[in-house]
């Protein structure tokens, strides 16, 4: 039996923060599964404290940890006392912690076990959330390894914890979301099974940085650019993801996953869809949605017995980070001796409606890279006549519009202008916007605020999820069928990726950006 949902809407408290309003979260109470896990430790608790200590969650509020590991209440928030500090030396404050401690619960228990669920959650959560004026509204937060999605999911369903009869159940599921369009459409059965499509948070944090949210904002709110936005003006698009650390303690997952899986299907495409997507009619969720939609229904699928032209794969051996150097990705511990997982890839991917017919976007993402870099680059077409070219040697830039997702969140544009006291010299200028300094809000805790309120915007729907994987799942189980053991590894750390990723841009005359 599905949730109910319909509920009504609560009258919604505003901050003005930076000059502007930010609603802050409705009360509730949330539960995450896998709260000892990594990924609490650096981002969900981190994050949510940064909220709370800007005032941004609701003072009626909690969170219930939930795990196998044996913790008292004081032994969690003691351990989580030491995380944030760490996290944010400059930004921590006690008496702001202690406060934000006192709402920190945590219970062990068997999360396969649906006596666990009927023994602890429904016994323990009615009496913290009188304790707390939470209002009956419930997160169920999956921090998990993929593998108990499935087993969490039936059990709330089982127990009746995804039904209510006030307030609201949301539940929050960490990528991957599947490992293939099977896998996805199961995972996704079973979600519908007992929760609405609305009640439903697939999160994506890219999609939540400050840069990602501009690129709407930049669009669609100014005259200058929206015009140009097409394929009369921009000659193609890159999106680089690019990593100095290797797999790190992640091999049991990389080794299923590897580069396509972890980083293309959400990641990657979702970024794509945003930077290509046509106006929304409104500023909502599904309104926005359904643009990105619409662009993943509108990518050419892959020719796959001609997959060479247009996807370049690699994995990363010995090599030289920052002056020291590090194992390759097959000496690391865990990983097969032979392994043919990619730690790299490169796509071309066209667009097949009227804006972008004919302009590729180039992808490509990698462990063990360079430099550490997240960027989308709009590279415009040149000027149809360069009357300049009879009086001077060099060649001219076309302008190139960056948006900047880290390390240094910001965008820029590069222009060409006479240089000072030349009569005939030309060199590229920098308008560069960089955002201020100072930590207000985390991508997560973008995405943990909007659960909170009900905002879909930021999450993925379950039709684009199938879509993608729908694109890719036939390129990941050809690549698996012919790469040779052999071939691997094929860059070595610290370099910018495998020779055949250059290739897949240069053949075209063009190059990718320097990482």
């Amino acid at each position: 039996m599905k949730g109910t949902i319909d509920q009504p809407a609560e009258e919604p408290i505003f901050r003005a923060i930076g000059g502007c309003e930010i609603r802050i979260s409705n009360p509730c109470c949330l539960v995450v599964f896998g709260a000892y896990g990594d990924l609490a430790k650096r981002k969900l608790i981190p994050s949510l404290y940064l909220l709370y200590q800007n005032k941004l969650i609701s003072e009626n509020f909690f969170l219930l940890g939930t795990g196998r590991k044996e913790l008292t209440h004081e032994h969690f928030r003691e351990l989580f006392r030491t995380v944030v500090k760490n996290a944010f030396p400059e930004n921590f404050d006690d008496a702001t912690w202690d406060e934000f401690a006192g709402k920190l619960y945590y219970v062990s228990f068997d999360l396969t076990a649906s006596e666990s669920y009927n023994s602890l959650l429904r016994k323990k959560l009615p009496s913290l959330e009188k304790k707390h004026q939470t209002r009956g509204n419930r997160i169920f937060y999956l921090a998990t390894p993929p593998s108990i999605f499935e087993p969490i999911i039936l059990n709330l369903g089982i127990t009746g914890l995804s039904n209510k009869s006030k307030g609201y159940t949301h539940i929050i599921i960490e990528k991957p979301f599947g490992r293939d369009l099977n896998s996805a459409r199961r995972l996704n059965n079973v979600l519908r099974k007992y929760f609405e499509e609305k009640q439903i948070f697939r999160i994506d944090h890219y999609v939540a940085m400050e840069t990602v949210q501009n690129m709407l904002m930049f669009r669609f709110a100014n005259a200058i650019f929206e015009p140009l936005w097409d394929r009369r003006y921009i000659d193609h698009i890159q999106i680089t993801v690019s990593e100095t650390l290797g797999v790190e303690h992640r091999t049991g997952y990389y080794e299923e996953a590897g580069v396509i899986r972890d980083m293309f299907q959400s990641h990657m495409f979702q970024l794509l869809a945003l930077i290509a997507m046509e106006p929304p009619v409104a500023f909502d969720a599904e309104r926005v949605r359904d643009e990105k939609v619409r662009i993943f229904r509108s990518i050419r699928p892959y020719v796959l017995d001609r997959l060479n032209d247009d996807v370049a794969i690699g994995q990363y051996g010995r090599g030289t980070i920052k002056g020291g150097e590090v194992a390759g990705y097959r000496e690391e511990e865990g990983v097969f001796g032979k392994s043919i997982v990619p730690t790299f890839a490169a796509m071309k991917v066209f667009v097949d409606n009227w804006r972008w017919n004919g302009v590729p976007f180039y992808l490509r993402s990698g462990k063990r890279l360079s430099s550490k870099k997240t960027e989308i680059s709009i590279h415009f077409k040149t000027v149809p006549y360069m009357m300049f070219t009879q009086v001077m040697k060099e060649s001219i830039d076309p302008n190139i519009l960056v948006f900047r997702l880290q390390p240094d969140e910001g965008i820029s544009l590069a222009f060409q202008a006479k240089r000072t006291g030349s009569r005939l010299c030309l060199e590229p200028v920098f308008m560069d916007f960089i955002y201020q300094k100072g930590v207000l809000m985390s991508a997560y805790g973008w995405v943990l605020l909007d659960c909170m309120r009900g905002d879909q915007m930021l999450f993925l729907r379950q039709e684009g999820v199938e879509l993608t994987w729908s694109l890719l799942t036939p390129v990941i189980e050809r690549l698996e069928s012919f790469t040779q053991a052999e071939k691997f590894p094929n860059y070595e750390a610290g370099s910018s990726g495998p020779e055949a990723a250059k290739s897949l841009i240069e053949r075209d005359g063009r190059s990718w950006r320097p990482l």
